[in-house]
């Protein structure tokens, strides 16, 4: 059978091949030509070579890349698969074919202007993009944090910034049986919140070949839909479970004649595997960096010599794709070809990386909450903090069972919170975003997919409470002040665009944040430490205390801060600020609103510093959760990275958006086509009926 290329009025791509194999070829084919400067650029990424044409600020992701040994990793999972799933392997391989073959042909206007010129993808490589996308998922430079909390501040401080708050990333995921539903049928929706980037993280596709058609959202440079899928008998989509399942060990290394030894927990010194590569940066010299990997795992900070400031620490990273050589890619075929929610719950049986909460139902009317994914059996202090690699009783000993649980009132919903996966994790979100989620969704029965977009939307900040306590507590303020606490006090707590108010609390949050971070009591947190530049962002005090402040706010102890003082400052502060109408101009100021600085900041590759981000409703706490960092800006970098209603009554009538559109070739007509209906939150229908596309081309 001839591979068919269709599209949809939206420019989604619709492949129909022969098998599986052809499949994946042509995915690839059409994924490189929509998306190549996306897809080298993710590549470039994986193997650690990204300052090669972007210069010196890829030069800590690069260094990163190689000494936690991404591309090898990758290759060792991929030989396994060879091994013992052929099958699988030859269609990843016929997948990066097909993206080789693309890029022969693509036309991107960012190669010219970095003079790059598009390389081969190797078999393996779709699973390095895999393994970068995610091997910063689980947050595990958190631990460094709460490191650096104890010894500055001391132990009582190990949770002091435990946000149950958010990360790098996470979702909301929500799925109502058929027993709440308008039809019979089960409803799954959601929204995954990641780094928004331009081209988007996820790519609306759909794949059918004799054994399967599935329509989905796929991550641009690996093959087949591995989070959100409908296959017309079942769906599936995925959150965050927020496990920890990567661990950070002190190592003692020093140098020998024959290279570098680790101090085993065994009281002996063994070898660790050393060697030197040479990253070659635009514009600037080449930089070698010194690769070591002792038993534990890649050394990712210091060395024999310690770190940059001469503190004589290493630390190593043991994450599974590393000791196991599987990323789980042996569930991709399988979920393509499911059926049934068995099918799904067996293909996830082989699910690793990352560790996610799964919620699926099938047209029998059988649904899903589980977790899929593997996290090791070991000590609790592994869990919190770094370890020492030279002391036993810090080994891994096998994995967790993955939890299950069964739908409460015909609703589950996961949205990051501590729940179903709390046996695997040690911080998770809020309660708030999955709090609220049920409640919007008790408020009516029976539900339809046409009332999902009206929950992804919803603007509620219930986190804005404790703040809000504490400025009713104040008395004696200025009147420009008290007017302010009388205005806050009366807000309906809606973070929307257009609201004077949340402006008004966001500028007062901010405040807040500030001069808690300013404060004495935390100053030894304030100076960057001698970590690689990648992993500084997690051990930033502001972005720390902006993210934690509910939990601040109300902790018992906060190291002699006066609270009631610092929220009385930040009042009188942000109440001073011009909002309304000044004496002798015209015309008048207009009062702030949120979205005049709440804007859409998408990461590129190549950024484009003329581009003014649309204004944005919603808050890192509401379930429309694009996050700016309190404190620090009000410019949201994270957020619904796509929506999706899954509808098992008729496909046909599901639902899905992108932040910008299909086409990540800049001004073509699909680049950015979808971004009103994003911002408004209307959904693309999901076409079905081969009939209603446009055939591109046969290959």
């Amino acid at each position: 059978m001839t591979t068919e290329i269709y599209r949809d009025t939206w420019g989604i791509p619709h492949l129909r091949a022969g098998d599986a194999r052809e499949l994946a070829r042509a995915q690839g084919r059409v994924t490189a030509r929509d998306r190549a400067w996306q897809l080298e650029v993710e590549r470039h990424r994986a193997q650690g070579t990204s300052a090669s044409f972007l210069g010196p600020e890829a030069l800590s992701w690069d260094r990163f890349a190689r000494r936690v040994r991404l591309e090898d990793t990758a290759q060792r999972c991929y030989a396994r698969l060879e091994d013992t799933d052929p099958e699988t392997a030859e269609w990843i391989r016929a997948y990066a074919d097909g993206v080789t073959e693309g890029l022969t042909a693509a036309d991107a206007p960012e190669f010219a202007r970095v003079g790059l010129v598009p390389g081969r993808w190797e078999p393996w490589t779709p699973l390095a993009v895999w393994l970068s996308t995610h091997i910063l998922f689980a947050g595990f430079p958190a631990k460094l944090w709460r490191e650096e909390a104890v010894r500055h501040l001391g132990p009582d401080a190990v949770g002091l910034f435990a946000t149950d708050g958010p990360g790098t990333s996470g979702s909301n995921g929500w799925l109502v049986g058929g027993e709440r539903t308008t039809t019979g049928q089960a409803v799954i929706a959601g929204d995954p919140h990641r780094f928004i980037e331009n081209p988007g993280v996820y790519q609306q596709i759909r794949l059918a070949c004799p054994e399967f058609d599935v329509v989905g959202l796929a991550v641009p440079g690996v093959p087949g839909i591995a989070h959100f899928g409908h296959t017309g008998t079942v769906a599936w989509a995925i959150t965050n479970a927020m496990a920890d399942y990567q661990d950070l060990y002190r190592e003692r290394l020093r140098r020998t004649g024959a290279g570098v030894e680790a101090l085993g927990p065994d009281g002996h010194w063994h070898r660790a595997t050393r060697h030197t590569e040479l990253i070659r940066v635009a514009g600037a010299e080449p930089v070698e960096v010194e690769v070591i990997e002792t038993d534990r795992g890649p050394v990712v900070a210091g060395g024999p010599e310690g770190l940059d400031d001469g503190t004589p620490l290493a630390l190593s990273l043991r994450y599974p794709p590393r000791v196991t050589a599987d990323l789980g890619f042996g569930a991709l075929l399988p979920l393509l070809r499911a059926r049934r929610v068995a099918d799904v719950d067996r293909a996830l049986d082989a699910w690793a990386e990352p560790v996610n909460v799964v919620q699926a139902a099938d047209t029998e009317g059988a649904v899903l909450h589980r977790v899929a994914g593997r996290v090791p059996v070991r000590a609790e202090a592994n869990r919190v903090r770094l370890v020492p690699a030279w002391e036993p009783g810090h080994e891994w000993t096998g994995w967790h069972p993955t939890p299950r649980a069964d739908l409460t009132d015909g609703i589950a919903v996961m949205a990051n919170q501590r729940g179903l996966a709390a046996p695997l994790g040690v911080e998770f979100a809020p309660p708030h975003r999955a709090d609220r989620i049920r409640a919007l969704l008790d408020r009516r029965r029976p539900l339809s997919a046409a009332d999902m977009p009206a929950v992804h939307t919803d603007t509620h900040l219930a986190s804005a409470g404790p703040l809000l306590e504490a400025v009713a507590a104040l008395d004696g303020l200025t009147p420009r002040a008290a007017a302010l606490r009388d205005r806050l006090l009366g807000w309906n707590r809606r973070m929307d665009a257009d609201s004077t108010d949340a402006a008004r609390f966001a500028a007062l949050r901010g405040a807040v944040v500030r001069r808690i971070a300013a404060h004495p009591a935390l100053a030894a947190l304030t100076g960057p430490p001698a970590y690689p530049e990648v992993l500084l962002p997690w051990l930033a005090l502001a972005p720390r205390v902006g993210f934690a402040l509910e939990h601040l706010l109300r902790a018992e102890k906060l190291y002699g801060i006066d609270r009631p003082a610092v929220v009385r400052a930040a009042l009188e502060e942000t109440a001073a600020e011009p909002t309304g109408p000044a004496e002798h101009e015209a015309p008048a100021p207009v009062d702030p609103v949120w979205g005049d600085t709440h804007r859409l900041a998408p990461w590129q590759a190549l950024p484009d510093p003329s581009y003014t981000g649309p204004a944005l409703s919603g808050d890192h706490d509401c379930v429309l959760c694009t996050s700016g960092v309190p404190g620090l800006t009000d410019l949201a970098a994270r957020g619904p990275a796509a929506r999706y209603v899954w509808d098992l009554a008729r496909r046909e009538d599901s639902r899905w958006v992108v932040p910008f559109g299909a086409d990540g070739v800049p001004g073509a007509p699909h680049h950015r086509d979808q971004l009103p209906l994003w911002l408004a939150g209307d959904l693309v229908p999901v076409v079905t009926d081969w009939d209603r596309l446009e055939k591109e081309t046969d290959v």
